[in-house]
């Protein structure tokens, strides 16, 4: 661990001996209590014998007292599961011992070399954590505490250290050695095996090591950097998978590229190295030089990959590469400053697929996810400040508020300094903190000290947990109107009262005559505030968090008309999307808290037709544009919004209503506008593949089937078929089958039979296979999931195997909130059956029975009831523990 706790614990880690401890209690460790390591450890020394069943790890430790930290006379080195075949100081045995799997070790002097031998057994470790066995190869995961299941050592952020590496084993089980910096040395010792050796400069925590072993092929390409360095540029894979890798080295140039034009940020070693793994966590790794990477986003072609793998490959390369300077070369000072790296390079990969793709769109689909994943985090009772006060298990502080509102409030920053300014700052962050382990106080003050802007009060937004809610109200005086805001931060757990924060908003100002009015920036920082803003014309509509400069819910009481009129000419994308937005959630809720009339549905239903209609009949919009503006609020927002703030008043949300009610306005829409879906689906799917505009056909064309299926279900098989027989591209055969897949169609069992047939031999569309099914809106999806988790292909050891069946089902509203319970019961038994196996993996599952106080109460009760049964069941990890103990008291 990271933080010091006590002062019987001088080398300020709080792994204090867990024998008083059962395995319920695990300890809380607490971000004010962070202490400086007592001993530096500026070389470490590794040496691998490679082996799938046994490895041997020798670890040689240059340590030297830490004059800023207190006394120490022992060295505490964490292990987790490891026994020390040997420890020797200085060329004499050690009197070691150990503590709740530390290894401690007397230190008398101010320097020592410490030498220490393992054994480890990487095919045994199902917790892919350290080191493991893959398929025949060996890697490695050690973010965030995982190399102390290779060797003993000070396994904390803070502590940074060059490393060399040897490594050897057989070479027709591992042909190819691979590890962090620079290959310096390597040979054959002429009975079978082979070694390397690796020399990584640049000072690094030991969560960024890395070691591959296995036998792989790349596709390689050099990059020259702007100084005129030549830097090799290599993705690793099985040779089966090579011919998917085009993708991924095209990304990784281009975001080598990128960062030098954007942030001026080149590339520092003379190797980078991705390497494709089937068993990960994760989605990547960061590791120094050599990124590991879940074969999900590197492997991509059109007959196997979406446009939106596509997306979501260049855009995990691009953001692993991003930390080569956010998180590698400045890297955090403790855990608690995980966003100091996370949502810095969330922004950096966001605004890099801004540029590749174009803004609009990319800007509400990153806004899609935040509403989807991180507002019910900040709803729920795993609520926590981007930078948390305490954990028990760090390893659930991988969240979207981490990373995702930790992305957005240093866009805030961006928004309020200006794009150069901004630049400034970054810079002036880079210069002062390189090869140092900082904090998000560090980054903060070099905005405010490089941009030139106060940032006190903005420091809220890394204290305060809760997503903001701005009420709006508007007056129209003379010639200006009167913009009136009032800002209030829910209560969280643990923290009752918020304090007013800085809050950006981009506005307009526009006239129903058809003016467009000038956008301008107003900063929210009081908790009641009032702006004048110019009109632009007679009968003002206010178009407000233009481009979604703030993660804040906006309330108003809009007329429907006006919303209706921002749909359709709003000049900013992302304000005409959420005008659209705007009103189907409003409709929706309210037909699915059963206040509105007849007449008032009717009426709504009417508007929602209209503007969607505008947007099927808008010739200046891209299909790109066009498919946003035909998507419906999701029911997981929905649920959000009808429970409203924290889900504490009367109103509870209820999945059942709010089911029936989208999908009835589905049916309504698709009843409407038939002829025009058919041709929209006619016309894109008369887009060759090739086509600049087939992106967009092809997402237009799938959403219009959707909708058709919700009106015309034999109709919409009957497309769906046609679809999928034609599909030249995964995208289009993905499509037809997801809508198949929710309908009680003759083809669906013919389509799904022969996608398994095709590709039974490729593991990721294998995982698409899966999650279609659990996704589906089938009303036998409960059945369907159970008899999946049967097939001989399902296995709970392979996390995107769980998640592909599992956290897909989980996602399905339709399934997991069945009334009588039976989708809370089949996720609580697979968190129960993976804990031991996976226990990071099993705690991912636990957030979505954690939100059961914002429910209606029949299936609040089931919700909790499972979460009851789940602590009861003991010996908990305490991975699992911390996320159902919370769920539970929140």
């Amino acid at each position: 661990m990271d933080i010091a706790t006590t002062p019987t614990n001088p080398e300020g880690n709080p792994e204090l001996a867990d024998a008083a401890r059962t395995p319920h209690e695990p300890p809380v460790i607490l971000r004010e209590d962070y202490r400086p390591f007592g001993w530096l450890v500026p070389e470490v020394k590794l040496d691998f014998d490679l082996g799938l069943t046994q490895t041997r790890v020798r670890t040689e430790l240059t340590v030297q007292r830490n004059a800023r930290a207190d006394h120490a006379e022992t060295i505490r080195l964490n292990g987790d599961g490891l026994k020390p075949v040997s420890v020797s100081v200085d060329g004499a045995p050690a009197d070691w011992r150990m503590d709740a799997g530390d290894l401690i070790v007397p230190l008398r002097e101010d320097a020592h070399l410490i030498v220490i031998e393992t054994e480890i057994a990487p095919s045994a470790n199902t917790q892919l954590m350290g080191l493991y066995a893959s398929g025949g190869m060996l890697c490695t995961q050690c973010e965030a505490e995982g190399f102390r299941r290779i060797t003993f050592f000070p396994d904390r952020p803070d502590v940074l250290s060059v490393y060399t590496v040897r490594m050897a084993g057989p070479k027709a089980v591992f042909p190819v050695l691979l590890c962090n910096g620079n290959k310096v040395a390597e040979g054959d010792k002429g009975d079978g095996t082979h070694w390397a050796e690796w020399h990584d400069p640049w000072p690094k925590p030991s969560y960024l090591f890395a070691l591959v072993a296995g036998d792989l092929v790349a596709n390689s390409k050099p990059f020259t950097t702007c100084s005129g360095r030549e830097v090799e540029c290599n993705i690793w894979v099985r040779k089966e998978d090579l011919a998917r890798t085009d993708h991924a080295l095209a990304s990784l140039h281009c975001s080598m590229k990128w960062d030098e034009d954007v942030f001026g940020r080149e590339y520092d070693l003379d190797l980078y190295n991705i390497v494709a793994v089937s068993d990960f966590n994760m989605g990547a790794m960061e590791n120094k030089g050599l990124n590991v990477f879940n074969t999900k986003y590197v492997l991509a072609d059109a007959d196997t990959a979406t446009d939106a793998d596509f997306d979501a490959v260049e855009g995990v390369i691009a953001h692993e590469y991003f930390h080569n300077w956010s998180g590698n070369r400045v890297t955090c000072r403790d855990w608690f400053q995980l966003s100091l790296k996370e949502g810095f390079t969330v922004l950096r990969d966001q605004l890099f697929s801004q540029d590749m793709r174009g803004e609009a769109v990319k800007r509400i689909e990153d806004v899609r996810i935040l509403r989807a994943a991180q507002f019910p985090e900040d709803a729920g009772p795993l609520a926590h400040p981007i930078r948390p006060d305490s954990y028990r298990e760090i390893s659930n502080f991988y969240t979207a508020t981490v990373y995702n509102k930790g992305a957005e409030v240093i866009r805030m920053m961006r928004s309020m300094t200006g794009v150069e300014r901004f630049r400034q700052g970054t810079d002036l962050y880079f210069e002062r903190h390189d090869g140092e382990a900082a904090t998000c106080e560090d980054f903060v003050k070099a905005i405010e000290d490089g941009a030139g802007i106060d940032l006190a009060q903005f420091r809220l937004w890394y204290r305060q947990a809760g997503t903001p809610r701005v009420a709006v109200a508007q007056a129209v005086e003379g010639e200006t109107l009167r913009l009136t805001l009032r800002q209030t931060v829910p209560p969280t757990a643990g923290q009752p009262d918020k304090q007013p924060m800085p809050i950006p908003l981009r506005v307009a100002v526009h006239s129903r005559s058809g003016a467009l009015g000038a956008e301008q920036l107003v900063v929210l920082d009081e908790e009641r505030q009032s702006f004048s803003l110019p009109l632009a014309g007679p009968d003002p509509v206010v178009s407000i968090n233009r481009g979604f400069t703030a993660p804040v819910l906006i309330e108003r009481d809009l007329a429907r008309d006006d919303l209706v009129f921002l749909a359709a000419h709003d000049d900013d994308p992302f304000a005409r999307s959420e005008a659209l937005q705007e009103l189907a959630v409003g409709h929706l809720v309210g037909a699915a808290s059963g206040t509105l009339s007849d007449e008032e549905q009717a009426a709504g239903e009417t508007a929602i037709i209209g503007a969607f209609a505008s947007s099927l009949a808008d010739n200046a919009l891209d299909d790109a544009m066009r498919g946003e503006l035909l998507v419906l609020p999701s029911e997981t927002y929905l649920f959000e919004a009808m429970a409203g703030s924290g889900g504490t008043g009367e109103r509870k949300a209820d999945p059942g209503a709010i089911h029936t009610v989208r999908e009835g306005l589905k049916a309504a829409i698709g009843t409407a506008l038939a002829a025009e879906l058919a041709a929209l689906h006619a016309r894109a799917s008369a887009v060759a593949l090739d086509d600049p505009a087939g992106r967009g056909a092809r997402k237009v064309k799938t959403i219009a089937l959707g909708l058709i299926a919700a009106a015309d279900p034999a109709r919409a098989g009957d497309l769906a078929a046609q679809q999928y027989d034609a599909a030249d591209n995964m995208t289009d055969r993905q499509g037809a089958l997801m809508v198949l897949c929710g309908l009680d169609h003759p083809a669906r069992a013919d389509k799904l039979a022969a996608f398994y047939d095709r590709y039974k031999d490729n593991a990721l569309v294998v995982d698409k296979w899966f999650t279609l099914q659990a996704l589906s809106l089938h009303p036998d999806v409960i059945e369907h999931t159970r008899a999946l988790a049967d097939h001989p292909d399902f296995t709970m050891k392979n996390p995107n195997r769980v998640r592909s069946l599992y956290m897909a089902f989980a996602g399905n509203p339709k399934g997991f909130h069945s009334a009588d319970g039976e989708g809370y019961r089949m996720i609580a038994d697979v968190i129960l059956a993976l804990d031991p196996i996976n226990p990071q993996t099993a705690a991912r599952f636990v957030p979505s029975l954690g939100r059961w106080r914002r429910i209606e109460p029949e299936r609040a009760a089931l919700m909790k009831g499972e979460l009851e049964r789940i602590m009861a069941a003991g010996k908990l990890s305490r991975d699992t523990f911390e996320q159902v103990s919370r769920s539970l008291e929140g």
